[in-house]
């Protein structure tokens, strides 16, 4: 690269040399002259390649270090949660403190209650994990076969496909199995804490039980790409072979996606068939209160916050994370010809930097504006998503600078050109996902927020029934996507005709920069939702479960709009991935297909282009039935236990219900229905590949990226809406038009929010999965496709 670079100065220097060696009148002056020269050419050469050393050392070390400073800080958050004993204290009348008393009877009960949910959420996730070792272990032959024979029988490209294909699911198994270690060890903290006086020390809490999982996944996930990326690099160490380079790495945004889809639709499943049944026995039968201990379903529903909204959530991201990550180096990987390894690697330096980003201002939170009322809560972790992106601005500038050289070249993914970028056009191109991603998060507030006027209007539409209820709800999801596609149109133009399709997995990365404070966000919800079953299971003081709920709220609102989030970078990366396909088909037919873009007009694209539309329609079907089956065999399964044991509703029970005959139905059901909905994702690209061509999996993937965009904020939205409407009549006035918790109001925004619950927590967040995984796979098995008939497919229609 650096002779690509400076081979004009070179030649300039020789040509010097030339001349005066044909003008000099003396032969001696000449022999000196041209020595002198030689000399600056050496002396040039070696200042040049120490500065390429330097600087690119410095980058490896900047990603390295925020990589292992992520993991480091993880860990000590970590730690100051391991300091709160699991003790019941009352509370002194005079301070407000602690009084010291330790109340043994209800201690044993947290803990007992802290063991059942940690060990429902270990057994479920080590019968998950097992049948993705086995997925891992078959499709990863699957992968090296198809990989290498597509490539010529490229034995190296396909080692290294697989080898990254591994590395990224067991990457995201340890982000998914982290997330629930550190949720379930948190959450029982968490209500001890709400016992005490004031709010900092219960939000600290839960934010800090999310800092470990948002920076620690942080920390792994760049930490374990980039090596991934340095011992590749072993095998080819020439620029121009980066593009092999890149391409083997997509295995690992494969595997990642491959393990988010498992643990995304099987934790979906699970907390959402123990939510809905307790719920609906629970609330609405017998009208009993949420994760009351006499609810047989209720440790099943608590085990599934941490399966589910923690540990599917979190590979969820990681996936998110590692194919942007990808797709950028796929697209930008023509960079490095002429501005070296620090400026291909670039997108991974803008994550890195999103780690100073969000470790500075987590301390917005928890020391220089600490949560003193509920009133901050809310603002508290709002400001963390403003502050995180405000702050990426200049940072990113920064890191474009110091990484990018003045110019660099990179070659359009349609047509022949070779487009010249600066650092500023990257820098603006981060910058368009950092602030599309705040819009989308903050309108995304603004319809599941009962703050604020559409989530009113939804509790108020209960007045007159659970129909009416359904209907603004459905509307309102409908509604809430409008701003956000038009947000993401903007940012796909912008940023396209700013840097071309790289600009596009740029903004993708943007979207992503503050990650590690979005988990945290995310993580919080999950803690604090558990922290109040456990207080009401516990039978713990009103005021703790008042406290725990107006915790929850605010998470409640905080996650959708992760949610929103998750979204919208899923979409960009969806984009991004489909450029980098078309490059890497480009790539192996030698400009022979795809030179001038991909033809929508033609038959068998527009054909496959409604097939892919159809796609996340069928698979929220799928998912939502299996919820659906699943929570009817709970309902049957509580209702057979209040009939056989009527004193269970009574008020002081002498008998436990049987809670492990409720998480063995979630288990079971959402194993065996989470096969079918990651089946189908999965081959349909594939098998359209092989039988149909390239031009067919083209089609696929523009459709279901189009039609999973709109379905995954119109449901995400009407479940988080539905979810705040139901909490907002609680908090009514038993005397105000709402009648507050317990009247047919509350039963009917009850009913609702029953429905909402696979929206926002199974089929909704899990169609982000479903357009990554189809546009990620594609990419890897780009050359297998070109393979089979010059990427016309077996029938080539």
């Amino acid at each position: 690269s650096f002779f690509a670079r400076n081979f004009d100065d070179a030649t300039s220097l020789t040509q010097k040399r030339q001349s005066v060696d044909t003008k000099s009148p003396c032969p001696i002056q000449c022999h000196k002259t041209a020595a002198t020269v030689h000399s600056s050419i050496n002396s040039y050469i070696k200042q040049q390649l120490l500065f390429e050393a330097a600087t690119m050392i410095s980058a490896t070390a900047i990603i390295l270090s925020a990589a292992v400073l992520a993991m480091v800080w993880a860990l000590f958050q970590f730690i100051l949660i391991t300091r709160i004993p699991i003790r019941s204290e009352g509370l002194s009348e005079s301070t407000g403190l602690g009084s010291g008393s330790n109340d043994e009877a209800t201690t044993r009960r947290l803990l007992e209650i802290y063991t059942a949910i940690y060990e429902g959420a270990e057994s479920f996730l080590r019968a998950e994990y097992t049948i993705c070792a086995w997925f891992i272990l078959l499709f990863g032959g699957v992968i090296f076969v198809l990989v290498s024979w597509g490539t010529g029988w490229d034995f190296a490209r396909g080692t290294f496909t697989t080898l990254s294909f591994v590395l990224g699911a067991c990457t995201s198994i340890l982000s998914g199995y982290l997330g629930m270690k550190v949720a379930t060890y948190s959450n029982v903290r968490t209500t001890v804490n709400a016992q005490k006086n004031g709010w900092t020390l219960c939000f600290n809490t839960a934010f800090r039980a999310g800092a470990v999982m948002g920076f620690a996944l942080c920390g792994l996930g760049i930490f374990m790409l980039y090596v991934t990326l340095l011992a590749f690099r072993i095998h080819y160490p020439a620029p121009e072979d980066w593009i092999y380079l890149t391409e083997s790495l997509t295995g690992f945004g494969l595997g990642g996606s491959c393990i988010a889809m498992f643990g995304r639709v099987g934790g979906g499943i699970y907390t959402k068939a123990a939510d809905v049944g307790a719920d609906l026995v629970g609330k609405v039968v017998h009208g009993i209160p949420e994760d009351d201990p006499r609810n047989p379903a209720t440790i099943a529903d608590n085990v599934g916050d941490n399966v589910g909204d923690v540990a599917g959530m979190g590979s969820d991201l990681f996936g998110s994370f590692a194919e942007a990550t990808c797709a950028a180096l796929v697209l930008g990987s023509s960079i490095g010809m002429s501005g070296g390894w620090d400026a291909m690697v670039f997108p991974v330096a803008v994550s890195a930097v999103g780690i100073f980003v969000c470790l500075i201002c987590s301390f917005l939170a928890t020391h220089i504006k600490p949560v003193q009322s509920e009133a901050d809560v809310e603002s508290a972790l709002k400001l963390q998503l403003i502050s995180t992106t405000i702050l990426m601005i200049p940072a990113v500038y920064l890191a474009a600078t110091t990484f990018l050289p003045e110019e660099f070249e990179l070659r359009a993914t349609v047509g022949l050109d070779v487009i010249t970028l600066h650092p500023w056009q990257a820098t603006l191109c981060v910058v368009m996902g950092a602030v599309g991603g705040l819009i989308i998060g903050l309108i995304t507030e603004y319809y599941t927020s009962s703050s604020y006027a559409p989530v009113r209007e939804l509790a108020d539409s209960c007045k007159t029934g659970a129909a009416t209820n359904m209907i603004y709800g459905i509307a309102l999801g409908y509604k809430s996507a409008i701003i956000p596609v038009l947000v993401l149109s903007v940012c796909i133009y912008g940023s396209f005709a700013v840097a071309d399709m790289y600009g596009v997995s740029l903004a993708a990365i943007g979207f992503l920069s503050n990650l590690a404070t979005g988990l945290t966000i995310d993580v919080y919800g999950p803690v604090c939702d558990n922290a109040g079953g456990i207080a009401e299971m516990a039978e713990l003081e009103p005021y703790v479960r008042e406290k725990t709920d107006a915790l929850d709220a605010a998470g409640n609102t905080t996650a959708a709009i992760g949610k929103g989030f998750a979204i919208g970078s899923a979409a960009l990366v969806s984009l991004a991935l489909f450029g980098a396909f078309v490059t890497r088909i480009r790539h192996a037919s030698n400009d022979a297909l795809f030179q001038d873009g991909v033809n929508m007009l033609q038959p068998l694209t527009f054909a496959f282009l409604i097939i892919g539309g159809m796609i996340p329609f069928a698979f929220a079907a799928m998912t939502m039935k299996s919820v659906g089956v699943a929570a009817m065999e709970m309902v049957l399964e509580v209702q057979r236990q209040f009939d056989e044991k009527p004193h269970l509703l009574d008020a002081n029970p002498t008998e436990r219900p049987d809670y492990d005959a409720c998480i063995a139905i979630s288990t079971n059901a959402s194993l065996k229905e989470m096969v079918p909905p990651g089946a189908m994702v999965i081959f349909t690209p594939l098998l359209t590949g092989i039988f149909f061509g390239v031009y067919a999996v083209s089609g696929l993937l523009v459709g279901s990226l189009i039609a999973s965009v709109q379905l995954a904020i119109s449901m995400s939205n009407s479940g988080g809406a539905w979810d705040n409407a139901k909490k907002y009549i609680e908090q009514a006035d038993p005397s105000s038009d709402l009648k507050g918790k317990g009247s047919d109001v509350h039963k009917a925004a009850v009913v609702g929010d029953t429905v909402g619950d696979p929206f926002k927590d199974t089929s909704g967040p899990a169609l982000n999965i479903v357009m990554k995984l189809m546009a990620v796979l594609s990419l890897v098995f780009a050359d297998t496709f070109y393979a089979v008939k010059g990427g016309a497919g077996v029938f080539q229609l």
